[in-house]
């Protein structure tokens, strides 16, 4: 190998090959997605070579025609020198080299993280590697390009970890879409796992098959459960009924509430916009910081030219609150702030946003603030007084917390199989635009400009992603002083006034002009609650009605009934258990545990997946990476092994030997923490309640009644909207308890079945709660209830 090393000092980059020592040959060390070393001893002092210093830079390639690059990285650590023994000169000494490969930079520069609390959805591996590495380097102190190149499978949802270093993240998100990155020569790339294959065999010359060594690590699986995160389980519709007075309402039970509660918050204090949360398109520099905040200046006259979007995309889960503080809007303005968008940022493709616009009936003039729901105008126009601060606040809800699944990836015989919905999940959404004179004084109600209750119900057909941009400003003036999107958590609250009118009453905390207060309550036994503030109590005859999620741990019990039968045809038991838990991708949700049940099952009951081991060979003829596939023929039979480690080695000889020593193993062969495309645990979560019986692998569930409502409630019956027509030769089942839904079943907890969509539900006492799910003919039901608990006197 030729070895160059630039210390640093205007000398450039000399070459070291001679100084190596006959003891301390070089080696290249490369392991899957975790930065690559090089260690070599060299001579001190051997033709006036220096030792090398702290950040040189270290280039090791090989002396073939082709004249491959090996290695490129920096001297991490002072080298050792070690005496030797005397010499001519005097006492010798040889310098003991560790290099790491180009990643070094980036890991010294932190995590690439925006938010603690970001999640990245529903990218490539090689746009994460991307986003990640854009992050690190905003201030300029690296210079290490992202690969166009080879683009990997599309992940799910990323969580990155803030403590963690580049090198961390960047592995785990190109494990999460079945690759491998490598930091080579200033260029970072991705690999698709697999999509490089070594053919060996008995009679390939230098090769020698004789060294390959394998064996079986694990023995097949066939009925797989695992566990995953805490999930949201049943939809929970509560109900209680005002008298004046009451101002505390105490759930049934704790509400799911979730993480990424913050997704930004950023109050504009700085010299620059953010790098690692925002992403600026402003070429007329229109936007920019002053002690107003952030302040707009104009703009191109063009929609979507000029714009401060969030980095990362959100998924529209759960309930999010957008807040813009401080706004001060000035004459002639025409543009959006908070908008959210899904494709580029123009107004036919924003699903909610407040548009800042002139007004139409003076023929300008006036500058006006109004609602936009799926590109079209809704609600109350507001003008607002010049001079005067105000804040924005969008509140949206979604009964579905996750709405982009998790994708697994899994190798079986050398393909790369794929499993986990790539589209999004469906869901509407419910939407308040509201607006506060930050002059006025804090107990004054918010002004609500459009409330998706009282205007005919949730929206349909919602994003499952959007991209954030707090100011589009086509054509804008003034400044807003801070921004925030937060994620509370699964409730939210809607009032049915003694008039019939429906009214979201507004979440948050004292002082902002909102309603009321909530708490989640938690798994350790306490409530959820709703706290009115006062002058917002609800009056005598108003249903509140408290909608939430409940929660549980996500778990999945899956089998493969063809191996279990090919398994028993010998005699006994053809099932092989195994139980476990998804630590990455994070499996959010049972769908994703599911998911990933059948990416264990896919390689789990193949016999060469359960196959590790080692392989040598001399100066192949293509360089050998992990990630690319070992296809092996020995003795007739032609085997596929996935690579995980390659340690090349000089040598010393002329002309040059490389000796490659390759560890290989098959996804079902691994050590739990070294899985690519899924790491596992064999302890599955305390608290998961295990199936007691296994789903066919693909196995399938009915919809939720995700807009199941109690459309009244009186003191004789609860009228029930099941929200969707039944299925055929199939309908709706009401039962006291969860859990035990079953058209064998019949028991005293069964209310009733209903074949029709809108049913009646006769009541007994106060305080009920009933569970809901959807069957069809065979028997086959949705995956959770929808609840409907009610505390309302009877008759």
């Amino acid at each position: 190998m030729r070895i160059t090393i630039d210390n640093l000092d205007g000398l450039g980059a000399v070459d070291y090959s001679g100084a190596v020592a006959a003891d301390g040959l070089v080696t290249v060390q490369r392991g899957l997605n975790v930065p690559s070393r090089c260690t070599m001893q060299l001579l001190v002092g051997v033709g006036g070579l220096k030792v090398p210093v702290r950040k040189a830079r270290v280039v090791v390639t090989a002396r073939d025609a082709a004249a491959n690059v090996l290695f490129t990285g920096y001297v991490a650590t002072e080298p050792v020198q070690v005496y030797v023994g005397e010499g001519l000169a005097g006492p010798a000494y040889q310098a003991r080299v560790s290099a790491v490969s180009d990643e070094w930079l980036l890991d010294k520069l932190g995590s690439g993280a925006g938010t603690s609390d970001a999640l990245a959805v529903g990218l490539s591996g090689s746009a994460l590697v991307q986003q990640l590495t854009g992050r690190v380097q905003a201030g300029g102190a690296a210079s290490l390009t992202v690969a166009g190149g080879a683009t990997a499978l599309a992940t799910g949802a990323f969580a990155v970890r803030p403590a963690a270093a580049w090198s961390v993240n960047a592995g785990a998100a190109s494990s999460a879409a079945y690759a491998g990155y490598r930091a080579m020569d200033g260029v970072v790339s991705l690999q698709p796992a697999g999509s490089v294959t070594h053919a060996f065999s008995d009679a390939a010359g230098t090769l020698s098959i004789a060294e390959l060594a394998t064996s079986a690590v694990r023995e097949l699986a066939n009925d797989v459960t695992v566990s995953g995160a805490e999930e949201p389980a049943a939809y929970v519709q509560e109900s209680f009924m005002g008298d004046g007075s009451t101002t505390v309402f105490e759930l049934s039970e704790a509400a799911f509430r979730g993480t990424n509660r913050t997704l930004v918050s950023d109050s504009f204090t700085g010299a620059a916009f953010d790098s690692t949360v925002w992403v600026v398109s402003d070429a007329g520099s229109h936007l920019s910081l002053t002690s107003a905040g952030l302040t707009m200046t104009g703009g191109t006259g063009v929609d979507g030219a000029t714009t401060l979007a969030l980095m990362d995309a959100v998924e529209m889960g759960g309930s999010l609150v957008v807040e813009l503080g401080g706004v001060e809007l000035g004459a002639g303005c025409d543009g959006m702030l908070g908008g959210m968008y899904e494709g580029a940022s123009v107004l036919a493709n924003c699903f909610a946003g407040f548009l800042v616009r002139q007004s139409v009936s003076t023929g300008g003039g006036v500058t006006q603030v109004v609602p936009v729901v799926n590109g079209v105008e809704v609600g109350t126009v507001f003008a607002p007084t010049a001079g005067h601060l105000y804040t924005l606040r969008m509140r949206l809800h979604c009964v579905e917390m996750q709405r982009v699944m998790q994708r697994y990836y899994c190798m079986v015989d050398g393909v790369v199989e794929e499993f986990g919905s790539a589209s999004g999940v469906s869901a509407p959404m419910d939407a308040v635009f509201e607006l506060v004179d930050e002059g006025a004084a804090s107990n004054t109600p918010a002004t609500v400009l459009y409330d998706s209750a009282a205007a005919g119900g949730a929206v349909v057909g919602t994003p499952s992603t959007f991209v954030f941009v707090a100011a589009n400003a086509t054509q804008m003036f003034g400044s807003v002083g801070s921004v925030s999107v937060t994620r509370p958590g699964s409730m939210w609250v809607v009032s049915t006034l003694p008039s019939g009118v429906l009214q979201t009453r507004l979440v948050g905390s004292a002082g902002q002009g909102v309603d009321c207060e909530v708490s989640y309550g938690s798994a350790a036994g306490t409530v959820g609650k709703v706290t009115f503030f006062a002058g917002r109590v609800p009056v005598a005859g108003e249903r509140v009605g408290v909608m939430y999620r409940g929660s549980q741990r996500a778990v999945a019990r899956l089998e493969d009934a063809a191996s279990v039968a090919a398994e028993a045809a010998g005699g006994g038991s053809g099932t092989c258990r195994w139980l476990g838990k998804v630590l990455e991708p994070v499996a959010r949700s049972s769908a994703d545990c599911e998911s990933a049940a059948e990416a264990i099952l896919a390689f789990a009951t193949s016999r060469t997946a359960a196959v590790a081991g080692t392989y040598a060979c001399v100066n192949p003829a293509v360089d050998i990476w992990p990630g690319d596939v070992l296809s092996v023929t020995s003795a007739g039979v032609t085997s596929s092994f996935l690579v995980r480690s390659v340690v090349a080695e000089d040598g010393g000889a002329v002309p040059e030997m490389r000796t490659y020593r390759i560890a290989f193993a098959n996804d079902w062969a691994t050590e739990w923490a070294d899985g690519i495309g899924l790491r596992l645990s064999e302890e599955i979560a305390a608290d998961a309640i295990l199936p007691q019986t296994a789903l066919g692998s693909g196995g399938e569930v009915l919809a939720n009644l995700q807009q199941l409502t109690a459309t009244s409630v009186t003191e004789t019956a609860l009228q029930v909207d099941a929200g969707t027509a039944p299925p055929a030769g199939g309908g709706f089942e009401v039962r006291r308890k969860d859990w035990s839904f079953g058209l064998g079943v019949d028991g005293a907890d069964l209310v009733l079945r209903s074949s029709v969509r809108s049913f009646s539900i006769p009541r007994a006492a106060q305080v009920e709660r009933y569970y809901v799910r959807m069957y069809d003919a065979s028997g086959m039901y949705s995956r959770f209830s929808s609840a409907v608990f009610v505390n309302w006197p009877v008759g």
